[in-house]
């Protein structure tokens, strides 16, 4: 049984019923039965990793549980992914942390790919993996056959709207499946009551939203050959798009929300903070975190908040908006769980993501002189004030030394990229520096 007990917080009850909602430190939580006691349940939270060097900052910032993708059969193919060295060692690191590691093999294959996601999944059966993340209903079927150790979770991907469809998954031999997006809370919780004890569920609590359903978009390869159903989106809904007349070949003729135009498709990022007491209460059993593209400095930050927020940290809905502004994003939403999509959950100004802070450093774990070395990932500058967080989600400040002692050049004004410098004050490991109140711009790639 997955996350059958919260490691910290275990408590044992005994009741006259299969489950019971209690409230600890203002959020509710269900008791789960298992051996003929009841222990307290904690949501999972799964965070993203695109190389084994993201998998390790999730982990430090509070991840229970790390997902990621091999070279072949991942739906993020630019994520840099996992050799099966590689997945051998992070799944290792995260066994030897008590995290737990799954592996998507969530495209949809053609027919002669069959035989490659076979070996594949074979592959990482024998590692010990603790899942495997899939979405085509034939996959699934072939993996039932190899007859694996591993867990089998259906992705996001299969559009799973229905108590039905769940207990069919259950069925075909999956033990969790991801719930689609395009649910209300009021429809996952009726799903939760009809499958509760049968089937564990999922639901992306944070991340970039594909504009088409579940993300079965075709749009990617159309326009640029790159199919988004084997992992090679091209992101043509945060384009900019103009009007043309099939008379007047090559006049333009702009959709104008305001003087830089206006974007489509361009849905704004998911964030459901406000909806982790409820969303807990009805038995959800994992939060995840969508990512697998993006940086270190994100995941820190995204699994650093909803870490505390599950964990039963009060945070207000404004300083929860404060700290994810903090990491590129193309402002926030709630999505389908309010009940439907409108307006406010589109981005029609930009086709870029912004920040309100920029990441400038993070602690190694080394000591140089009796002192903290620090890697600078952006230019530092001697007497700049930075903002840290630590991975236990504590948020400090630091004036940073006149003059900067680097850790071979010595004292300097300035430290650029790659280089190290020192401070006296004691940090953990993955510790991270970053200067606030400064915009970061990150424009999408044009079109190949």
């Amino acid at each position: 049984m997955q996350n059958k007990v919260c490691r910290k917080n275990k408590k044992t009850v005994r009741l006259g019923q299969a489950a019971i909602n209690v409230i600890i430190k203002g959020r509710r939580y269900g008791y789960e039965k298992y051996f003929g006691e009841f222990y307290l349940m904690k949501p999972q939270l799964l965070a993203p990793a695109g190389n084994l060097q993201k998998l390790k900052w999730a982990s430090a910032y509070g991840a229970d549980a790390v997902y990621f993708g091999t070279k072949f059969g991942s739906l993020r193919n630019f994520a840099g992914n996992f050799t099966l060295e590689d997945a051998q060692a992070g799944l290792k690191y995260l066994s030897n942390h008590n995290k737990r590691g799954y592996v998507t093999l969530n495209i949809y294959p053609f027919s002669d790919e069959y035989e490659k996601i076979i070996e594949t999944a074979k592959a990482i059966d024998d590692m010990g993996a603790d899942a495997l993340i899939v979405s085509d209903i034939g996959v699934l079927s072939e993996l039932k056959k190899l007859g694996l150790k591993t867990n089998i979770h259906i992705s996001t991907q299969a559009n799973t709207t229905s108590c039905q469809a769940a207990l069919a998954y259950k069925e075909l031999g999956a033990t969790r499946v991801n719930l689609a997006r395009e649910l209300s809370l009021e429809r996952i919780k009726y799903i939760q009551s009809q499958i509760a004890g049968r089937i564990e569920t999922e639901v992306f609590i944070h991340g970039a939203v594909c504009f088409s359903y579940s993300g079965r978009c075709a749009i990617s390869d159309y326009l640029t050959g790159h199919s988004a159903n084997h992992g090679a989106c091209k992101h043509p809904c945060r384009w900019k798009y103009a009007l043309v007349e099939e008379n007047r070949q090559g006049q333009y003729f702009p959709v104008d929300e305001d003087e830089r135009g206006t974007y489509l498709f361009n849905s704004k990022d998911l964030a459901l903070f406000e909806y982790i007491d409820d969303l807990a209460a009805c038995g959800v059993s994992s939060f995840k975190i969508e990512g697998r593209n993006k940086s270190i400095h994100y995941i820190a930050s995204v699994v650093s908040l909803y870490r505390q927020l599950i964990d039963g940290n009060a945070i207000s809905s404004q300083r929860a908006i404060e700290l994810l502004s903090r990491v590129p994003n193309r402002g926030y939403s709630t999505g389908f769980m309010k009940g439907k999509i409108d307006s406010r959950d589109y981005q029609f100004q930009q086709d870029y993501s912004t920040a309100e802070a920029i990441f400038v450093g993070n602690v190694t774990g080394e000591k140089t002189d009796g002192k903290t070395v620090v890697e600078v990932r952006n230019k530092i500058h001697a007497g700049d004030e930075l903002e840290i967080l630590t991975p236990a989600g504590k948020i400090s400040t630091i004036k940073m030394p006149a003059p900067l002692t680097e850790t071979t050049a010595g004292q300097i004004d300035f430290a650029n990229n790659s280089q190290f410098v020192l401070i006296d004050m004691d940090l953990p490991e993955y510790s991270i520096l970053r200067r606030v109140n400064k915009t970061e711009v990150r424009r999408r790639k044009p079109p190949e």
